[in-house]
């Protein structure tokens, strides 16, 4: 019998050279599947603190304790080399964020993971077309995990990438298991939802429609990160590793995380899956002229070979006052992760970074924006007159 989810599943493996993928209906579930085959329970994963916390969540939901890592600031991905000895030798694994689509040192990070015996995971959410060492992102990992909702815009589904393929089938029923039912009224709200999007924004109804989805359940942050609840969490801790106790902050603003996908979901899903390479042609065009600009803290790549970033992570002096410039020519900026998880949470819930000043300073200057919006955002930047930041070389990410 053919899956409903086999077409998707191909398209998704081609990308990568043929390895194995299984369809997900979120990127979040897909990376507590692999949390929960790869890693025992008490394990130690060290992950990116400039990361968004429902991936904080379902870190702990998976039984493990995170351990925050150093980042270079120049685009807040990891920073290997200073992790010092003693904390790679107690780790269970590595996740990687490849954050707004920038790759992590993935080649330097496989070999590390080799030599402790330890996993590799990948979290390429947001890093569909971005390569590293002559590989696409999520294609050095034991485990990948892949959103549909970034780049291809269907807000909804993922992929779960294996290196073995022999694990599809276990993996596969481990997934299923999770599933909840399809449900008439989650698809029908599914499939409205961008038309109502598109009317409010067509009528200016901003701040009427984002009342309307957090009365909806769709937009629970009240600031940049979700509220931790310490008693709460510390009681669900208890449970773990199991989802269900976990829920309510892995649902954050997608409640259909675990939702088994209905037709026309994955009818819309294919579809909007078909025109990824034009999508990936668009962000990679905007990508160029942004990172070309004086707000880039990494300027273009010396091979010329520009990545399709999901977000392009300016740094600004200023960055709340960057917004609100971008605002006034309605530039919504999203996907800002500040504070650091490791300030967020506390060492109750995780390790803090051994060297987390870097983490710090990129969080608080990242402004990330969409490249498709490249000319106006820089337009508006520049009129503005927000100033670009600069990372000291205390920081260190010499790379």
């Amino acid at each position: 019998m053919v899956s409903a989810y086999a077409e998707l599943e191909e398209g998704m493996r081609a990308r990568l050279g043929g390895r194995e993928c299984l369809y997900v209906p979120s990127c979040r579930l897909g990376l507590y599947l692999a949390l929960r085959h790869w890693c025992a329970p008490g394990g130690r994963v060290l992950m990116s603190p400039v990361n968004d916390d429902v991936i904080f969540f379902v870190v702990l939901a998976a039984g493990l304790r995170p351990v925050q890592a150093p980042l270079d600031p120049r685009d807040g991905s990891l920073d290997p080399a200073a992790v010092p000895d003693s904390v790679w030798s107690g780790l269970s694994a590595v996740l990687t964020t490849n954050l707004y689509g920038n790759p992590d040192p993935a080649p330097e990070l496989r070999a590390r993971c080799d030599r402790l015996g330890i996993p590799l995971l990948e979290d390429a959410a947001h890093a569909i077309g971005s390569a590293v060492g002559g590989r696409p992102a999520g294609a050095w990992g034991d485990a990948s995990v892949f959103s549909l909702s970034k780049h291809t815009g269907a807000k909804t589904g993922g992929f779960l990438s294996v290196a073995d393929p022999a694990l599809r089938d276990g993996l596969a029923a481990a997934r299923d298991a999770l599933l909840r039912p399809a449900r008439l009224g989650k698809e029908l709200a599914y499939l409205a939802r961008p038309y109502a999007e598109a009317t409010a924004r067509g009528l200016r109804l901003a701040r009427p429609a984002h009342a309307a989805l957090r009365a909806l359940g769709l937009h629970e942050r009240p600031g940049i990160r979700m509220p931790l609840r310490p008693a709460e969490l510390a009681r669900a801790l208890d449970a773990a590793p199991a989802l269900d106790p976990f829920h309510s902050w892995v649902r954050v603003d997608m409640h259909d995380y675990r939702l088994r996908p209905g037709a026309g979901r994955l009818h819309r899903t294919r579809r909007r899956f078909a025109a990824l390479d034009t999508v990936l042609d668009a962000h990679r065009a905007g990508t160029a002229r942004l990172l070309a600009s004086e707000y880039s803290g990494q300027g273009l790549p010396a091979d010329g070979a520009v990545p399709p970033l999901f977000r392009v992570p300016l740094l600004v002096e200023d960055r709340d006052a960057a917004v609100a410039a971008l605002a006034r020519r309605r530039i919504t900026v999203g996907y800002l992760y500040d504070p650091p998880l490791d300030t967020y949470a506390g060492d109750a819930f995780t390790d803090p970074s051994p060297a987390p000043a870097a983490a710090a300073w990129f969080a608080r200057h990242a402004l990330p924006v969409d490249p498709r919006r490249a000319d106006e955002a820089l337009a508006a930047l520049r009129a503005s007159g927000a100033r670009p930041a600069v990372p000291s070389p205390a920081l260190g990410g010499a790379r």
